[in-house]
């Protein structure tokens, strides 16, 4: 890999090249060459070295860089393991079993491809000094606002993972010497300041969907107050998302009313979508799709299933057991779903193609929009024949991710046959949606005391997942759907907190948020034991002896190259490692 000087040093080179990324509004734009300051400064120049920087949110080739974050967050929250053969992609391995060391080199395609984000803002930043004549100082201030929240999204991103890192200023990586740059900073208020400058300045909406507006910024900037417990900031900052905010394209945020209809290419930027990478199929490049997703689809499929390789991001038994719901339709938030009595019983036969044993109790419908299940309708393509599609089950289990997996109907379209897998699609990531500001908004609420409005927003939510039950072709649910509102008042901080958490894992699952709930919420430790203690004893192969060490494994460790490149004087390790 290469070292983080280097790194830099070649993505400033990015700055003599146009390179854009493909979605709705924005061309894919060959790179041409190199071209004149002049060129470069004027409002299409830095324009496209802007694209630059929003081509880069999905990490291109570095698929480790990628938001959807399915090791980062998915797999170290437990919601779902590697899957596939033990011998395959060996450096996820020790991510999931918690046994994380300097050397992976993983963690560096993270690195980098995060840095590679922001030397990318920090050239348009550069540029926007020696802006042209046609740059009015309208345009500039947009141009730098959309900047600076990318910058602070990759920063964000690198927080969340390796916790201090080093801040680059706009010209630290050109020409300037960044061993001198040490990771002795608290990252939240800076990134913080980088939203709230994009909020204060981008407009309500812009010409082109893809680009970032004042609502999504804020909507970023309520997060990071909640990381920080900012608890009275991040409320209002939530309530103003909720109450007031739109989409890019002017659509009043909301709710999609069929809970899949959010992960479909045909319905892209909808009023849910807050922030998405842009993605499109058939550009010529894959990279302008979804490149991180191309090992993510149920194995050897043939023609009547989507993606054909490589049966990787498994969901574990643990989530899937966790829509289980009670008389009412209520989570089972004392945690008995993985109890012998209540748990899915789809671990039979684990290592064979025995019958399999399907689960007849009370079902969130969520979970057959999110989990492919044996004998379930997988999308549009056929009922999940189970063993036939998981390449290696008892290194995995018997489920297949489902959300962003594209239909039989979105084959060739919002899909990709370019490469040597279909499994490429040019439907968008979001990285934040509505449901996600309603529940942090809840948990703000409840911070402050306000359980009842935290029910409202939770309500909100389970309303639309009550309108998604998943139907067979003869109009009959796939499964025993049952799920309710939380129709009693909330009393106690601790129950509703509860209830918030449970609810952001079932609403936004697979989705790359749960293991960072679980560390800023200090609960990390008490949650993995708890998936631990079944998945590693039916995945004994992959998961059996793994320990999760509190104090230490809320991080990763700094990639070791980095730190012999700049010292370990200037770049200092995280503790444990």
């Amino acid at each position: 890999m290469k070292s983080f000087k280097l790194k830099i040093a070649a993505a400033a080179s990015a700055m003599m090249m146009l390179v854009a990324t493909s979605c709705e509004d924005f061309l894919d734009i060959p790179a041409i060459g190199s071209l004149s300051e002049n060129q470069l400064t004027s409002l299409d120049g830095i324009n496209a070295v802007l694209l630059s920087a929003y081509s880069q949110v999905n990490g291109r080739a570095q698929r480790m860089a990628s938001p959807s974050n399915w090791v980062w967050g998915s797999i170290r929250g437990g919601e779902a393991n590697k899957g596939t053969d033990p011998g395959d992609f060996t450096t996820i391995n020790p991510i999931q079993r918690y046994e994380a060391n300097s050397t992976i080199n993983i963690l560096e395609e993270n690195w980098n491809g995060l840095y590679e984000g922001v030397s990318r803002c920090n050239q348009v930043l550069r540029l926007l000094d020696k802006k042209g004549p046609d740059v009015s100082d309208a345009a500039a201030l947009n141009i730098e606002a959309q900047t600076r929240f990318l910058k602070a999204h990759y920063y964000f991103q690198l927080y969340r993972n390796f916790n201090k890192v080093p801040i680059l200023s706009k010209s630290d990586d050109y020409g300037g010497d960044l061993n001198a740059i040490k990771n002795d900073k608290e990252m939240l208020p800076y990134i913080e300041a980088e939203f709230k400058f994009a909020a204060d300045n981008l407009p309500n909406t812009q010409p082109q969907v893809g680009r970032v507006n004042k609502w999504a910024a804020l909507a970023y900037l309520g997060k990071v107050q909640l990381y920080a417990k900012k608890w009275a900031e991040a409320r209002t900052t939530l309530k103003d998302v909720i109450d007031n905010g739109v989409t890019s394209n002017g659509l009043k945020y909301g709710l999609v009313p069929y809970y899949d209809d959010m992960f479909r290419g045909a319905n892209d930027n909808h009023q849910e979508s807050i922030w998405a990478y842009q993605s499109a199929a058939n550009t010529g490049s894959v990279n302008n799709a979804n490149p991180e997703f191309d090992l993510n689809f149920p194995y050897n499929t043939g023609p009547n299933g989507p993606g054909n390789c490589c049966g990787f991001f498994q969901p574990s038994f643990t989530f899937v057991n966790s829509f289980r719901t009670d008389a009412n339709g209520l989570p089972l938030l004392d945690g008995s779903f993985n109890a012998p009595a209540n748990r899915v019983k789809n671990d039979q036969g684990i290592g064979t193609n025995d019958p399999f044993t399907p689960d007849t109790g009370n079902l969130d419908p969520r979970l057959d929009h999110t989990v492919g299940r044996r004998g379930i309708p997988y999308l549009d393509w056929q009922d999940h024949p189970g063993f036939a599609w998981i390449r290696n089950q008892p290194n995995a289990g018997p489920y297949s991710p489902k959300k962003y997996v594209y239909t039989r109907t979105e084959r060739g379209s919002f899909q990709d046959n370019s490469s040597w897998t279909p499994g490429y699609t040019g439907i968008n990531f979001m990285i934040i949606r509505f449901a996600d500001v309603l529940l942090m908004a809840a948990e703000a609420e409840i911070e402050l005391g306000n359980l009842e409005v935290a029910r409202g927003y939770v309500n909100q939510i389970r309303t639309r997942a009550a309108n998604s039950f998943l139907k067979r072709g003869d109009g009959s649910n796939a499964a025993n759907y049952v799920i309710g509102l939380y129709n009693s008042a909330w009393t106690d901080a601790n129950t509703a907190r509860a209830a918030v958490r449970f609810e952001r894992l079932l609403e936004l699952g697979m989705e790359g948020h749960r293991f960072y709930d679980l560390a800023r919420w200090g609960i990390a430790k008490a949650e993995i034991d708890r998936y631990l203690a079944l998945d590693a004893s039916i995945l004994v192969a992959a998961l059996g002896g793994s320990v999760f060490d509190a104090g230490k494994d809320e991080w990763l460790p700094i990639p070791q190259n980095q730190i012999d490149l700049m010292g370990e004087d200037i770049l200092v390790q995280n503790p444990g490692f």
